[in-house]
């Protein structure tokens, strides 16, 4: 990996602190709940749904610390409506990371507030179904590739086959911009613009959902990349995965009906 990805890495509060394997999901999990075993005597890692008041204002609290370090303000909230799904990563009955899915409805995006026409583009798309990531952080500076990998492997199969999110957005400060194009694919949509929420500057990417399974499964025939989907789950994890969050595992058809391209990773 370069330097320059490597400080790029350090500069994103999105990391796991300590390495997971990404084959020992245990099955018949309560909804919601996974675990992985712990490695080389590393501490037991817990992903799930954000279910109770205290997994919410646990999550809020990591939110808030972690964008007020960085200048973004310590005052956010989490929504809890049926649009929106918070995951929450668990180390030692702390809660250690959260990233949020919001699905759009008649009320739109968070993204909206800046970026409605860029979206609206993809919104007019026959069959979409727009989404966003959002109050996305982690305790850690140190990256761990892995638990990013199966975190973002379970978002994707709980939007797709939950919600049949067909387009996802992020918005970023533009010096992650190379993190997300290089580890998953996003590609920038529009300007910078600056978000009034956290008063910085802001930039829209975009990942066509159907390339995340193209990328999935490029990776599984062998192709060789320096992309997170190289440590994605295996078929049999996924499987597993979707049984914990009762959900099918759905077919996807390519979404060509878009104003933009992914060339995929």
């Amino acid at each position: 990996m370069s330097q320059v990805l490597q400080r790029q890495f350090k500069d994103i509060d999105y990391e796991l602190s300590s390495r997971i394997d990404a084959r020992s999901f245990l099955a018949q999990q309560p909804l919601g709940v996974f675990e992985s075993s712990s490695e080389q005597g590393r501490p037991l890692l817990t992903l799930r749904v954000a279910e109770t008041q205290e997994d919410y204002n646990s999550a809020a609290a990591l939110v808030n610390r972690r964008f007020g370090w960085r200048g973004y303000g310590n005052d956010h909230k989490l929504p809890t409506n049926g649009t929106h799904t918070t995951f929450i990563a668990i180390q030692n009955d702390m809660v250690i990371g959260t990233i949020t899915l919001s699905v759009d409805d008649q009320h739109g995006l968070a993204l909206d507030n800046e970026f409605r026409s860029e979206i609206d583009s993809f919104r007019s798309a026959p069959g979409a179904k727009v989404c966003e990531l959002t109050k996305f952080a982690f305790e850690a500076d140190v990256p761990d590739q892995h638990n990013l990998a199966i975190l973002f492997h379970t978002v994707f199969l709980y939007g797709f086959n939950a919600h049949e999110c067909t387009d996802l957005f992020i918005g970023v400060n533009p010096r992650h911009r190379r993190f997300y194009q290089a580890m998953l694919g996003f590609m920038p949509i529009g300007d910078l613009k600056t978000n009034s929420v956290v008063n910085a500057p802001a930039q829209l990417m975009w990942l066509n959902v159907s390339e995340i399974r193209a990328s999935i499964e490029r990776h599984r025939e062998g192709a060789r990349s320096r992309s997170l989907y190289s440590l994605f789950l295996s078929p049999s994890e996924e499987q597993m995965v979707l049984s914990n969050l009762n959900l099918p595992l759905r077919s996807l058809a390519h979404n060509t009906a878009t104003p933009f391209s992914n060339s995929g990773i």
